[in-house]
C-alpha cells in the first residue's frame, strides 16, 4: 500500500469509526516508519493504534503497549 493510499484508508477508517481498521492501519504506518528508522514517527503512529485498540478492547493493545514501553514511550501495563 502506497503512502497516499494509506492516508486515504486512515481517513476513511476515521469516517467509518472502524477502530479495528484504525489499529491495523496505524500499526502498519508505525511499522513502516520504524523500518525507515524514524522512531519518533513510529511511536506516534503506534500510540494512535494503542489508543484505538484500548477503546475497542482489542487484544492488539498488549503488543502495542509492549512496543511503546520498549522505546520508553509508555509504561508497561498488565492488559
Amino acid at each position: 500500500m502506497e503512502r497516499a493510499d494509506l492516508d486515504r484508508a486512515l481517513l476513511q477508517a476515521h469516517d467509518d469509526k472502524d477502530n479495528a481498521e484504525l489499529v491495523r492501519l496505524y500499526t502498519l504506518a508505525g511499522d513502516r516508519a520504524e523500518e525507515a528508522g524514524n522512531i519518533d514517527a513510529a511511536c506516534f503512529y503506534l500510540t494512535h493504534a494503542f489508543v484505538f485498540a484500548l477503546e475497542a478492547g482489542l487484544p492488539e493493545a498488549r503488543e502495542l503497549n509492549r512496543r511503546l514501553a520498549e522505546r520508553g514511550r509508555a509504561h508497561p501495563l498488565d492488559l
